[in-house]
């Protein structure tokens, strides 16, 4: 597999691994973008969370929680991201938890500032968006 996620996983990359579990692994992002930037994956490759088991997507967010509290020791506050997908952002095909820590003056902002605009929906658009999406 081309995966660089997967070289890593392997040991063909190498890779500041920070802990690993049975399933999952965290490491130095190579391009951070703030100093801290760690990665947490499934060792499995998948491509969006949707294709984990619930076992995997749970011992993937466990690593994230047991980890977020180091990263967060860096500046006192930490971005969560997750590119589920390509058009969603994802540049490397294999799931992904980014943990990015942040400062006031980084001057990355809130998820907001990363679109141009806030969509303006009708309460029928709502509704129907709610039915989709609730369980």
């Amino acid at each position: 597999m081309d995966c660089i996620f997967c070289k890593i996983i392997s040991g063909d990359i190498p890779a500041k691994i920070i802990k690993e579990t049975s399933s999952s692994i965290s490491f130095l992002d190579a391009f951070p973008l703030a100093k801290g930037h760690v990665l947490v994956i499934p060792k499995n490759h998948h491509q969006k969370i949707q294709d984990m088991s619930e076992k995997e997507n749970s011992d993937l967010f466990s690593l994230v929680h047991s980890m977020i509290s180091k990263v967060d020791s860096i500046t006192g506050s930490t971005l969560l991201a997750v590119h589920n997908g390509k058009d969603a952002g994802q540049e490397v095909p294999h799931v992904h938890v980014h943990l990015v820590p942040r400062s006031k003056d980084d001057s990355a902002g809130a998820i907001h500032s990363m679109f141009s605009n806030s969509l303006k929906l009708s309460d029928s658009e709502i509704d129907e968006i709610y039915e989709k999406l609730k369980v």
